[in-house]
C-alpha cells in the first residue's frame, strides 16, 4: 500500500467554492461533499487545518462599491468567514469528525481565540481545525491567512481547492487556449501575475519553503488523490 505524501496540511476554500451553482451563500450539497472528501483524508491520518474565504457572502471592494470604507468592509468579510467555517463545521461534525474553530477575533461564545500551541495540540490529538477571521487585521486576504496559519502549524503544505484543475496562464473558464502548469515557482507567479494567492501570501510561502498545490475539489475523491501522490494538481514551489 502506498503510504500519504503529506502528514499535515492546511486546505484552503474559497467561499465562492461553498455557493456550489448558486450566486449566494451556501450550497448543503458541496458542504456536504466537501465534507465526505475530507473525512476520506483523515481516515488516513492527516492532520488538517481549514481556512475557508467569505466571498460568497461578502468581500471587502463589494463594501467598498457601497460606500463602506475598506477597514469596515474587510471586518466585514472576516465575519463572512466565521459563517463558513460554522457551515463547515456542522458538515464535517456531520460525519462523525472532531473538530475545533478558532478565530482570529474573540467571539467566545462560537470559537476558541486563536492560540498557536492550542492548534497544534489540536492537531496532534487528531481534530481538524478550522481557522476562521482571517488574520483579524485588514488588508489582508484569507490567502494570507492561510500561508500564515500553515507556517505556524508547520504544515507540508497548503492544498488549495478551486473549480479548476491546477494554475493556467489565463482564466480555462473563459479562454479554452489557456495553458496548464503541472509545476511552477513563486517567482513565476509574481511575475507573470497567474491566479494563484495574492503576492503577500506567495511571499510568506516562498520564504518559508511551503509548497502550495492547486486542484479542483470539485472532483469528488480528487483530495484523497492528491494526498496519496497522484499527479492532479499543479505545484507552487522554489
Amino acid at each position: 500500500m502506498q503510504s500519504p505524501r503529506y502528514k499535515r496540511i492546511l486546505l484552503k476554500l474559497s467561499g465562492e467554492s461553498l455557493m456550489g451553482d448558486q450566486q449566494f451563500g451556501l450550497s448543503s450539497t458541496i458542504l456536504k461533499q466537501y465534507a465526505k472528501d475530507v473525512a476520506k483524508v483523515y481516515q488516513l491520518g492527516i492532520e488538517i487545518g481549514i481556512v475557508i474565504g467569505g466571498g460568497n457572502f461578502i468581500r471587502g471592494e463589494q463594501a467598498a462599491q457601497q460606500g463602506i470604507d475598506k477597514v469596515s468592509g474587510d471586518y466585514m468579510g472576516m465575519l463572512a468567514t466565521v459563517i463558513n467555517c460554522i457551515a463547515f463545521q456542522h458538515a464535517l461534525e456531520e460525519e462523525g469528525l472532531p473538530t475545533r474553530l478558532q478565530t482570529a477575533i474573540h467571539m467566545q461564545q462560537i470559537a476558541e481565540p486563536f492560540i498557536k500551541r492550542r492548534a497544534i495540540r489540536h492537531l496532534e490529538k487528531k481534530r481538524i481545525v478550522l481557522f476562521g477571521a482571517g488574520t483579524g487585521n485588514p488588508y489582508f486576504t484569507t490567502d494570507s491567512a492561510a500561508a500564515l496559519r500553515a507556517i505556524e502549524m508547520e504544515a507540508d503544505v497548503i492544498i488549495k481547492g478551486t473549480r479548476v484543475d491546477g494554475v493556467y496562464d489565463d482564466d480555462p473558464e473563459k479562454n479554452p487556449l489557456a495553458k496548464r502548469y503541472d509545476s511552477v515557482s513563486y517567482q513565476e507567479v509574481l511575475l507573470k501575475g497567474l491566479k494563484v494567492m495574492d503576492a503577500t501570501a506567495i511571499a510568506l510561502c516562498q520564504d518559508n519553503a511551503l509548497p502550495i498545490l492547486v486542484f479542483n475539489m470539485n472532483e469528488p475523491g480528487n483530495l484523497e488523490k492528491l494526498i496519496m501522490g497522484e499527479s492532479i494538481a499543479t505545484i507552487v514551489q522554489h
